[in-house]
């Protein structure tokens, strides 16, 4: 059945042609009316048609996707165009990290490389984003099939520390807390006898800031179940319990994308396929030293790593991100899907033809597209290393693989077509795929250009804040409360005077920190503060403990516990010192000072890995966690203005010793096992999970109430 509802169509070089007394975009000047332009068909015979008069380069630009900044960050203003809107600078190969080939300007990348996937990472206004992407199209429009752009983005509605490729932008849309702190909330309301309904409300308030501004693609979310406690990017994650993460990828898919893709959605790329929790020892594949997947324990692949994937393409996920990964056959056991042992390849999870095409399209029945992640042909190609750049774009292209990532190297892509090491077939099949989304998206319609004023108005919207502020004190997570030291109510602040100090890794993020967290104390208007704690009668200390690098191996490995100057020992055996936490002394100062006036200590701890909390735990009366957490709702819990409702998304490890590593680089506790089921494996005598001296256990679902 035809569509005959006649969209409003919004053309800037192009013209529109009039067929049965209905309007259509003229997009190859050809006065015709081929079948892609055609609304009143489906996106799948349009993107057939399509591809169908697409030359090799046309459809080899299309198949990458390439990060491109905003006229805006560029500094120099004479190599910019349209009015500073575009960044047409030319960065030579090398010339700085993501440079791994040569970078041309937007417009050259759009008329001559003919790149229509472009990766944001900015972090302007919704309205200057807006023209931006309005301006992209604008060029994309002019070229010679007309062919519309399709802007993808990491998250933005999440509060962290910036770190390229994970957090790339805070702040601008609502901003609620980290996905750990989605996932305490969550948890808790299902603990208090609801459900992760807070998922949905997110998913839906993000996705009307995302389509208002025009990014129409999402390169998220993690759907990795957090197993190894050391791995980096466990922060991202909705932490270790498979069947709640399900729900919740289910949630965010629906809320996003709606119960089906269409000109209204947003598009999902769900990450990273089959799980990422499974590392090493916490070494991530972003560097050599991470590049394996473990799995030492019979069916954990199955029970724990692959449902939240089943749920997303349940939910019809648009697209799948695999992980760099590569499953080790020496560390592992045989694996099984569905009663059948799966044969380990030792190639990276986007090379690994098994993996996607027979247990994600054919078992699990995902109809998406392959989205790679990014550098796989050039930097993180774990287990072809041997292989040249163009073996490697067939290896991947031939495995499933549709749009490789952060690459314009249309040269090598080019030549294994060339070559004959990928099939025709298999290019159009690509592309097929990649134009279908583009048509249900509407972008060859009505939905090419977006209002920056409307865009604005969308994420400024105060009920959207207001929802984010609810889930941030919904996140906040107690975990011990010695003798009811909290909540701090009016008549146990009386008379009192309240110290607030913030620690980091970084002393002046350590020193603005402290300056706003006292900023929000204040607002509040329920403590009297000093400025120096040898007066106080209650500290409010908040500790942002970091450890390792995102992009870098630590010399040994990462470390977990809270602390100052500590000696470690590298892999190659030599020592070197690690802090994860600057002023641990200090810390200890104002904890005794406090104490030694009959005084209360309270602790707030920002999880973004599963800390070992010795070091600090015996310091504090009440110890609570947020996760990224604004620090005036951490405050309006501590008074007791809210109720605590978060609960731990994750266990935390009782000691060094359930974590440690043997010579052989085994770990004690098993790397593909979540922490609540770890203590099925664990040798006699140990217990995994943290318990504090008032004998509360810090496991998956703990949390404490007033």
């Amino acid at each position: 059945m035809m569509n005959d509802k006649q969209p409003e169509l919004e053309v800037r070089v192009k013209k529109i042609i009039e067929v049965d007394g209905l309007k259509f975009k003229d997009l190859n000047n050809s006065g015709k009316l081929e079948p892609y332009k055609d609304w009143r068909l489906s996106p799948k015979e349009r993107a057939e048609n399509l591809v169908s008069l697409m030359n090799t380069d046309e459809k080899v630009g299309m198949m990458l996707i390439n990060t491109r900044q905003m006229g805006l960050s560029q500094k120099d203003k004479s190599k910019t165009s349209h009015d500073g809107v575009l960044d047409e600078a030319i960065v030579e190969k090398g010339e700085n990290i993501f440079a791994v080939n040569k970078i041309m300007g937007t417009t050259h990348t759009i008329e001559k490389m003919h790149l229509r996937h472009f990766i944001h990472r900015d972090n302007w206004s919704p309205a200057e984003m807006a023209e931006w992407i309005n301006t992209m199209n604008e060029v994309c429009e002019g070229t010679r099939l007309g062919i519309p752009c399709l802007i993808a983005s990491n998250s933005r509605n999440e509060n962290a520390e910036p770190i390229f490729g994970m957090n790339d932008a805070a702040g601008i849309f609502s901003t609620w807390p980290g996905t750990l702190g989605l996932a305490a909330a969550a948890k808790g309301d299902i603990k208090n006898g609801g459900d992760a309904s807070l998922i949905s409300q997110f998913a839906q308030i993000a996705h009307d800031e995302w389509a208002a501004t025009g990014i129409r693609k999402g390169y998220m979310y993690m759907a990795d179940t957090v197993t190894d406690p050391r791995w980096q990017r466990t922060y991202g994650t909705f932490g270790e319990d498979p069947e709640f993460i399900s729900d919740v990828i289910g949630r965010l898919i629906d809320g996003f994308q709606g119960e089906n893709l269409g000109s209204q959605s947003i598009a999902m790329t769900t990450k990273h396929f089959p799980g990422g929790g499974a590392r090493e020892n916490g070494f991530d594949p972003h560097y050599e030293e991470g590049k394996w997947n473990l799995y030492p324990t019979p069916g954990s692949l199955e029970k724990y790593h692959l449902p939240p994937f089943r749920a997303a393409v349940e939910h019809g996920t648009a697209s799948i991100m695999p992980y760099y990964s590569i499953p080790s056959i020496k560390k592992s056991v045989v694996q099984e899907f569905e009663g059948e042992d799966i044969p380990f390849e030792e190639v990276g999870f986007t090379f690994n033809h098994y993996f996607i095409h027979h247990i994600l399209r054919e078992k699990l029945g995902f109809t998406g597209y392959i989205n790679s992640d990014s550098g796989i042909v050039n930097k993180m190609a774990w287990g072809v290393e041997n292989l040249s750049e163009a073996e490697r774009f067939a290896k991947a292209v031939n495995a499933g693989t549709d749009l490789v990532a952060d690459t314009n190297d249309i040269e090598n892509l080019k030549t294994a077509i060339e070559k004959g090491w990928i099939s025709e077939k298999r290019i159009n099949e690509a592309n097929v795929r990649l134009l279908t989304e583009m048509f249900t998206l509407g972008l060859f319609d009505d939905r090419t250009y977006v209002s920056p004023e409307h865009a604005n108005s969308v994420v400024n919207t105060p009920a959207h804040w207001e929802a984010a502020y609810e889930a941030h004190k919904k996140s906040v997570t107690i975990l011990k409360n010695s003798n009811q030291a909290m909540p701090l109510t009016a008549e146990k602040l009386d008379g009192k005077k309240v110290y607030v100090e913030v620690f980091h890794r970084e002393s002046e993020r350590a020193a603005s920190y402290t300056e706003k967290a006292r900023k929000e104390c204040e607002e509040l208007g329920r403590f009297t503060l000093v400025n120096q704690y040898e007066g106080a009668d209650i500290a409010v200390l908040f500790l942002h403990p970091k450890s390792g690098s995102y992009f870098n191996a630590t010399p040994g490995l990462l470390e977990l516990e809270l602390c100052e100057n500590k000696t470690l020992t590298a892999l190659d055996g030599s020592t070197y010192q690690e802090t994860t936490l600057t002023g641990m002394d200090h810390l200890k100062e104002v904890c005794d000072s406090v104490h030694s006036r009959g005084g209360k200590v309270i602790i707030s701890v920002n999880i973004t890995l599963p800390w070992i909390l010795g070091n600090v735990e015996s310091l504090a009366d009440a110890l609570i966690v947020g996760y990224d957490t604004f620090y005036k709702p951490q405050f309006e819990v501590i008074a007791g203005d809210f109720q605590p409702v978060g609960v731990l998304p994750l266990t935390l490890p009782a000691s060094e010793a359930v974590i440690a590593v043997d010579e052989n680089g085994d770990c004690v506790s098993r790397n593909d096992v979540p922490g609540y089921d770890k203590d099925k494996y664990m040798p006699e005598g140990l217990q995994y999970a943290y318990k504090d001296s008032d004998g509360n256990i810090y496991q998956l679902g703990h949390g404490l109430s007033y």
